[in-house]
This record gives structure tokens, sequence and C-alpha cells, in this order.
């Protein structure tokens, strides 16, 4: 879905480096919402780094082999946004409860 609409927009031309610079954003979203932690900023600049590679072979998948993979991570991001809400609203709520018993 996608693939055919950037196709159809921008044509052939650096399709490859369209379709990476979008899978990194969102996979970059995808880890802040669900698996980053507090690093060093050594350890953070390794991580976007390995981000970076890794990104480049799921490039390759989603545009040679057309794999949804942008659709996938979307739904990654909808998905851990809805949890990361909940868990805030729970976290706020306990807050509230255990100031109200003190």
């Amino acid at each position: 879905m996608v693939f055919d609409y950037i196709l159809e927009v921008n044509g052939t031309d650096n399709i490859f480096w369209i379709f990476y610079v979008m899978n990194l954003i969102l996979s970059a979203i995808a880890y802040q919402l669900g698996f980053a932690k507090k690093l060093p900023i050594g350890k953070t600049i390794i991580v976007y780094i390995l981000l970076m590679i890794g990104t480049f072979v799921i490039t390759i998948f989603s545009t040679v082999m057309r794999m949804p993979t942008i659709e996938c991570l979307i739904v990654i991001i909808l998905v851990l946004g809805i949890y990361r809400f909940r868990l805030h609203r729970e976290r706020k709520h306990r807050k509230e409860v255990q100031e109200d018993q003190a």
C-alpha cells in the first residue's frame, strides 16, 4: 500500500533512500516507545548506529521483496503508544490512590 503510493508519487528515483529514511524514523520511534532505557551517550550512539545498520537490511526487504515493513512499523508504533498511554494512566491513578491513603 505505502510502496505503491510512494512509487506513484516519486517514481523509481531514490525510492530506496526514501524507504530507508521512513524505516529509520519509524524504527527509532518504535525503539523509543518500547525499548529505550537511560543509557550513557556512548552506548546510545552505538544503539542508534546498529539501528541504522538494521534498518538498511529491513529496507532491502521493503523495496526488493516488497514486504510491508512500513505498515508493520506503523502498527507497532500504535500498539506501543497505546500501551505507554495506558501505563501512564495506571501509574497516575496509583499515585493518586497512594496520596489519598496518606
